[in-house]
């Protein structure tokens, strides 16, 4: 065999040019001119005794019935293990290192990062000072324990060796020269034979010298490269081998700390694999993610970084050329009342292949994206998901914009004005507290048991920053009570900071969602060391008017039975036909309505003590002030129930009072008209309940009693058709 020598480039930055196929056989040792005039030499394989035991086997018995053979041809060949050997020790020295930091310094700085993010809590940070300061004792004493250890072994080593090479004469020197060339030799073999990295030539031409490996499992740490070379771009790369080099010699150009890349995936969008980092986190990578794209000569955002979970030193590194989600299939198509609001449906698909699945029963939602980031399609989804349902009713809130658009059939209730929305929120608030009240009496235990006769609410509340100051405040009200009554609140914005939401609510809600955005708002929402964990929204690109870049993109924590990881996913919209159509459908079948227990269990509750509250209107006056259709089979009242109204509003008009006791307002009818003399409270709350008034209202302090129940007469003029 050969000397081996070191591949020759003539130059330092090679140009683009046409890749060579891979040679169909390996030619052993051999110096292969290239076009460009740089040369390289193939690698040499192990031999073989080095990678089976039954060929050392076999070698051993050589060695003892030719000896002199067998010592002849190995110190002909002894600078083909010298090489070995100096790599050897050189592994051995970074072993050595490895075991004496044992990992603590990666804890210590993962203790610290979480240290940074619970600044302003005082517990947490007590917390983790006194894990720090542990950490920091442990990584001491192990520290000195291996020293100790090391320095017994070596004191055994040098000793030994020492009284060998003084007392033991030529051939005991020999021998110990040979042994320790041995050891060396055997730890820094090459760990492939079949398996080598392409060298770039002179004229910036890759050659691979062994035939391409699996697409899978493909393995190359920093040992294996040759030194000297330079970084070349991805579309250089045709087999898993040579992108594994790829992405190392990138990492190391750029200060990132790799030690191996692994599991390396072709796929129709790019290629995907694993990079395993010897210190830090895979922080390293994502810092330094757009000076890899300029390395890999890939397009903006074509390299996604998403740090492991379960493995704190790796990363999955996606380098993309074209779309990840081209072959994700569309959403199915879903009849009206065939699913359940405690269902997963699928909304979307990860940039992995995997579906995402969202159950919407007693979420809270927080929709962040900038103008052009698809807010309105992933509405949507959820919006086409929550009406399919035969035990969810869907309320669609937006102060600004057309919320759920081409929905709107399907939806129970649309409020654009602040006063409707205020209404409405008001409305979902007294039933979470009516409902809290209930649960007891109907069996449910701690939470309301949706069914389609105990129906859920889920409001979609777009634009939010646009909304009054009594509407956010109703909604963060409903934010701390609604979950366990299934009265669910979905609020969309297009920033996740303070500014835009009022108040740091972005980390008090359970399932948070950010398309393209700013980095404030990836911390504002995700908390301040989300970039460094992967979650990195505010890398995508909102879409223009001639191109839709990263549109529907997301990053999404917190849905129920799915583990927070960085994953982009992407939300698959349906066109504005087909939404219109199975709105139509769902009309046709007939919307949810609310359970009547919840609705005269509203009678019973106080309303909160909030300055400048609307009234509490019935569900009926609540349809009627949102332009939404009467209850399927809703009777229009009776002449006397018609007539009753009329008379307690003219009544009230006339003796200038905006509310009146049920008894009184009973005694008043009375003498008012010989018809209502067989009039009872009772028959007059019922009649009222027939024309639409709903039951009697707390009226604060009134006749002497601190807060009687009655009727106002501004509830009575909307449930005749008037306003005052």
């Amino acid at each position: 065999m050969l000397k081996e020598e070191d591949a020759v480039t003539t130059a330092e930055h090679p140009p683009m040019s046409l890749v060579k196929e891979p040679s169909p056989s390996m030619v052993e040792g051999t110096v292969v001119e290239h076009q460009g005039g740089g040369r390289v030499v193939e690698a040499r394989p192990r031999p073989a005794w080095t990678q089976s035991a039954e060929a050392l086997r076999q070698h051993a018995l050589y060695a003892r019935d030719n000896a002199l053979d067998w010592a002849g041809h190995h110190v002909a060949h002894s600078p083909y293990y010298v090489g070995w050997s100096v790599r050897g020790y050189r592994r051995l020295g970074r072993r050595w290192l490895d075991a004496h930091h044992d990992h603590y310094p990666q804890m210590i700085g993962s203790i610290r990062q979480a240290l940074r993010d619970a600044a302003g809590d005082p517990a947490a940070e007590t917390k983790l000072k006194a894990m720090l300061e542990q950490r920091r004792e442990e990584y001491r004493r192990a520290k000195r324990i291996h020293w100790a250890k090391s320095g017994g072994w070596t004191l055994a080593a040098v000793g030994g060796v020492g009284t060998g090479a003084v007392f033991g004469g030529l051939w005991v020197q020999i021998f110990m020269a040979i042994a320790f060339m041995a050891v060396g030799a055997r730890h820094g073999r090459p760990a492939s034979a079949v398996t080598e990295a392409p060298l770039l030539d002179g004229g910036g031409v890759a050659t691979s010298v062994a035939a391409a490996g699996p697409m899978r499992d493909a393995v190359m740490s920093v040992d294996q490269l040759v030194e000297g070379k330079v970084p070349f771009p991805v579309a250089v790369a045709k087999t898993p081998e040579e992108l594994a080099e790829c992405v190392l010699r990138a990492m190391l150009a750029e200060g990132v700390p790799v030690v191996e890349v692994a599991d390396v995936v072709r796929h129709p969008w790019g290629w995907q694999c694993v990079v395993r980092v010897s210190s830090g986190t895979p922080e390293a990578i994502i810092k330094v993610a757009g000076a890899l794209e300029t390395r890999f000569d890939l397009p903006m955002n074509g390299v996604r970084p998403q740090p492991m979970v379960e493995r704190r030193a790796c990363a999955i590194l996606r380098l993309v050329e074209g779309d990840p989600f081209a072959s994700a299939p569309g959403l199915p198509y879903r009849a009206p009342k065939s699913i359940s609001i405690k269902d997963k449906s699928r909304v979307g698909t990860s940039i992995g292949g995997e579906p995402l699945d969202i159950a919407l029963a007693g979420v809270m939602g927080l929709f962040v994206a900038a103008s052009g980031g698809g807010k309105t399609g992933l509405l949507q989804a959820l919006g086409e998901v929550a009406t399919a349902c035969d035990d969810n009713i869907t309320i669609d809130l937006d102060p600004h914009g057309d919320g759920l658009e081409d929905l709107h059939d399907a939806v129970r209730i649309t409020a654009r004005t602040h006063q409707q929305i205020e209404a409405v929120l008001l409305f979902l608030l007294m039933l979470s507290k009516a409902r809290a009240r209930l649960r007891k009496k109907l069996g449910m235990g701690k939470k309301w048991d949706i069914s389609p006769e105990h129906p859920a609410f889920t409001a979609i509340f777009d634009e939010f920053p646009k909304a009054s100051d009594l509407a956010k405040r109703l909604a963060f009200e409903l934010l701390l009570v609604g979950r366990k009554e299934a009265v669910s609140l979905q609020i969309a914005s297009q920033g996740g900071t303070k500014l835009y939401l009022g108040e740091n609510i972005a980390q008090m809600i359970a399932m948070k969602v950010v398309g393209p955005c700013k980095v404030g708002d990836t911390r504002a929402v995700f908390g301040d060391g989300a970039v460094a964990e992967g979650w990195l929204p505010h890398r995508l690109s909102p879409a223009t008017d001639t191109d839709p870049k990263d549109a529907g993109h997301i990053y999404i924590q917190g849905v129920p039975g799915r583990a927070d990881e960085p994953i982009e996913y992407k939300i698959h919209e349906m066109p504005a036909e087909a939404l219109k159509k199975i709105a139509s459908e769902r009309l046709a079948a007939g919307l949810v309505e609310p359970d009547q227990t919840s609705l005269d269990a509203m009678a019973g509750v106080d309303l909160p003590d909030i300055d400048g509250l609307p009234e509490l209107l019935t569900w009926e006056q609540l349809l009627k002030l949102c332009g939404a259709t009467p209850p399927a089979g809703a009777a229009a009242p009776d002449g006397r129930a018609a007539t009753a109204l009329a008379d307690a509003v003219d009544l009230m008009t006339k003796a200038g009072v905006d509310r009146m006791r049920t008894e009184v307002l009973t005694d008043a009818l009375v003498d008012y008209d010989a018809a209502y003399a067989d009039l009872t409270p009772d028959a007059l709350k019922a009649l009222f309940r027939e024309a639409g008034a709903g039951s009697p209202v707390p009226l604060g302090v009134i006749d002497g009693q601190k807060n009687p129940r009655g009727f106002k007469r501004d509830v009575l003029f909307r449930a005749r058709g008037d306003m005052p």
